[in-house]
């Protein structure tokens, strides 16, 4: 009994031995994707393919920065000196002109009294000049000390009395009243002020765009510009100013995008996506999933047919729309065939079978 129970062991193994060797593998490990085929050369695998084509899509470009005021004087006086009276805090709304600072004025006092004295004496000798009794040196020396004292009194005027130069907001104040002005950088522009004021009622952004879209951004063009603050809200802009140089560190140039903010719901600081369409142009555009990555790295590639064989080549991507993205890459033209079933068990060079019904 013992002997016979070994005997059917042995035939079951050998059986199974057998059965082993003429398929070339075990039944448990059979897959219909695998890609060895008994004598170690890779299979043949099945793909489906599409045709590249060019379509017509509308460019666009979206760029991040930070709103500034359209315009943010700081405002000091011409020469140093003590402040007699600032009118104004921050916060305070003031129109074109308004009196903000009162610069102590005694040099303005001594000034005026220099002005009179020398005036008096010019009116005198105008008068003995047009009759021929002095010379016209002694004329001229004297018409000579009353336009100095005359421009002296003009300047004294202008920089003793600090004036709203537009409508705006002070964002800054640094000095009280009876401090002395010395004309030392205060501000985190690094400039000397008494008082800052700014311009909100307009804002601009100014955006760094790579140079490949230079050809086609000018002046006057659209822009959108969204916000965190009010997600889902856009603010219309248009295109203000076009830097002419390309910076060569960044491949890249400078673009001012004036926003109007008559509500003042935008205000400077505030991080912003400035969004522009450039137009339409062709391009081409491809199913998403025919767009592999390199593990560990950006790189992204797509698999082309070419004679039964898969050809890797490496592209750029540009926009998305939806299940589609746009690829370029030098490689690429119109016509080739784009794997686009099949292509993530591929290697550059393998045999491919297209199955496209």
């Amino acid at each position: 009994m013992k002997r016979n129970l070994l005997f059917l062991v042995a035939l079951i193994l050998i059986t199974y031995s057998c059965s082993t060797d003429r398929s070339g593998k075990s039944a448990g490990n059979t897959s219909a994707a695998d890609s060895v085929s008994t004598n170690g050369v890779k299979a043949v695998q099945v793909v489906r393919t599409e045709e590249l084509a060019k379509q017509k899509i509308s460019r666009s470009i979206e760029y991040t920065s930070n709103l500034i005021p359209f315009e943010e004087i700081h405002l000091v006086s011409a020469t140093p000196g003590r402040i007699e009276k600032i009118y104004v805090e921050i916060g305070d709304r003031v129109n074109k002109g308004d009196m903000l600072v009162q610069m102590d004025r005694t040099q303005l006092h001594q000034a005026l009294v220099q002005l009179q004295n020398v005036e008096t004496n010019y009116a005198r000798l105008d008068t003995l000049n047009r009759v021929g009794s002095i010379s016209r040196q002694q004329y001229d020396q004297v018409k000579t000390q009353y336009d100095i004292a005359k421009s002296s009194v003009e300047f004294l005027q202008e920089n003793t009395v600090l004036r709203a130069p537009f409508n705006g907001i002070i964002s800054g104040k640094y000095f009280e009243n009876g401090e002395f002005y010395s004309g030392v950088p205060n501000t985190l522009a690094g400039k000397a002020a008494i008082v800052s004021i700014v311009e909100i009622d307009m804002l601009k952004a100014i955006v760094n765009i790579s140079e490949k879209y230079f050809p086609f951004v000018r002046t006057g063009m659209d822009a959108l510009v969204g916000t965190d603050t009010y997600p889902g809200k856009t603010f219309p802009g248009k295109v203000l100013r076009v830097y002419p140089t390309i910076d060569e560190a960044t491949r890249s140039f400078t673009v001012e995008i004036r926003i109007n903010n008559p509500d003042e719901v935008l205000r400077p600081g505030m991080f912003s996506r400035v969004t522009m369409d450039l137009g339409e142009e062709m391009a081409l555009v491809v199913p998403s999933v025919a767009v592999l990555k390199l593990q560990g790295s950006n790189e992204r590639y797509v698999f082309l047919e070419e004679n039964g064989v898969a050809k890797r080549v490496t592209v750029r991507m540009g926009k998305r729309f939806d299940d589609k993205l746009e690829i370029v890459s030098d490689e690429l033209q119109e016509g080739n065939r784009l794997i686009v079933t099949g292509q993530a068990r591929l290697l550059d060079g393998d045999r491919v079978s297209v199955v496209n019904n």
